[in-house]
């Protein structure tokens, strides 16, 4: 058998204003090749499908596009789980006749939803999946008056504990009642950071408190392989047979330099054997650092003019220095989405506007804050060339 693990798609997602339509096209088309050329036989996505709760029209027309593709392939089990990102409705709506084209989808792991799917190969059971979404607090903690923080997050750990003993439990007795098979593996799938795991700076706290005392050691003493999302960084965690995916596409520019990733899971007399594969990038991201010259030295190495680039700016005079990069950005037809001053320049116009980045602030801001550094005392004076500022502001910006 033969399962090729993804998560973190992240449809729809608005990248800086910008969409990422055509690289979620680009990927799902590899996919789909990867998927016959490999002969998979379960396909699994850990969660995260979209990027909203109320995604757009083009990320769903995608997605149920892409699961028409799959339907051609002969005897694919697909596999979705829902992600923190996911809205539960969104996905369960089309359940039923998503099941008639043989993809399951798990949207809360609640008592009334079936997590364990069976997997056949010409009549023959090859394992089980165990298909664990993002769990909720609601679905695994118990309500219980005047916890404190360190008692619901216990409690939390627990349940969700609790509820990967249970399902490992029951995809033992159905292997059990449906064949006399032993070692057929049982796979579980999971959305959450465990312990030990690497983040970057696109994921963000899903439970109270952030961390969970959940690790590899305790999913991979149950299951023969663990199918993970949430994190967007492709890692094992503790053992080799529980892992993260990782994002299909760099989703924020902590993840400019990172090699984007599926895993091939085989299982094989009685062994599992898992194969990472590189997904092409349809754009770049990348983080450029440095002052005004050597900024404008990186930029003419820059071939790939559909790249998005994020400058961090470390110079005398930063204001001047991020206009005149913005400038020679444009005559190089490259795509400059945020200019960030370093936190740790002590220059004035750093440090005393106290701005992260120029793209937060409008003209005005800038304008008021650099004002303010003059200390003059005369209210009025300084009301007027306010007035007058944003008088030729509105000027040049209609």
């Amino acid at each position: 058998m033969k399962v090729l693990h993804t998560s973190d798609w992240h449809i729809g997602q608005k990248f800086m204003g910008k969409s990422r339509e055509e690289e979620h096209k680009a990927f799902l088309s590899w996919l789909h090749k990867i998927i016959k050329k490999e002969d998979i036989d379960v396909l699994i996505v850990a969660g995260d499908i979209f990027d909203t709760g109320n995604p757009p029209n083009y990320a769903l027309e995608l997605y149920y596009n892409f699961l028409k593709q799959l339907f051609s392939i002969k005897n694919l089990y697909v596999i979705i789980t829902a992600g923190n990102h996911d809205s539960i409705s969104t996905l369960k709506a089309p359940k039923q006749l998503l099941e008639f084209m043989n993809v399951y989808v798990i949207t809360s792991g609640d008592e009334d939803e079936n997590e364990l799917i069976p997997i056949y190969k010409e009549e023959k059971l090859q394992g089980v999946v165990c298909a664990v979404p993002f769990l909720r607090d609601s679905i695994v903690r118990k309500a219980v008056s005047g916890q404190t923080t360190s008692q619901k997050e216990s409690s939390l750990n627990n349940g969700i504990k609790q509820h990967y003993t249970n399902v490992y439990e029951e995809a033992n007795s159905l292997i059990t009642k449906l064949t006399k098979e032993d070692n057929l593996p049982i796979i579980a799938t999971g959305h959450l950071t465990t312990v030990g795991s690497r983040t970057s700076e696109s994921e963000r706290d899903i439970y109270i408190g952030g961390t969970l005392d959940i690790g590899g050691d305790f999913l991979g003493k149950y299951f023969d392989y663990v199918a993970l999302g949430h994190l967007h960084i492709n890692q094992t965690v503790g053992c080799n047979h529980v892992r993260y995916s990782g994002s299909p596409i760099p989703l924020s520019f902590s993840e400019a330099n990172q090699k984007k990733k599926i895993n091939i899971i085989e299982f094989k007399d009685n062994k599992v054997e898992v194969e990472e594969i590189e997904i092409p990038i349809k754009r770049k991201l990348q983080v450029i650092k440095g002052n005004l010259e050597s900024i404008k030295s990186d930029l003419k190495c820059c071939d790939d003019k559909t790249t998005w680039i994020e400058i961090h700016l470390n110079d005398e005079n930063p204001m001047f220095a991020n206009q005149a990069i913005r400038e020679f950005a444009d005559e190089l037809n490259l795509i400059i989405l945020a200019i960030k001053i370093d936190r740790t320049q002590k220059k004035l116009e750093a440090k005393e506007l106290k701005v992260t980045s120029l793209d937060e602030l409008t003209p005005n801001d800038v304008f008021t804050r650099r004002l303010e550094l003059e200390k003059i005392e005369d209210k009025e004076f300084v009301e007027e060339i306010n007035l007058n500022f944003r008088k030729i502001v509105e000027k040049v910006t209609i």
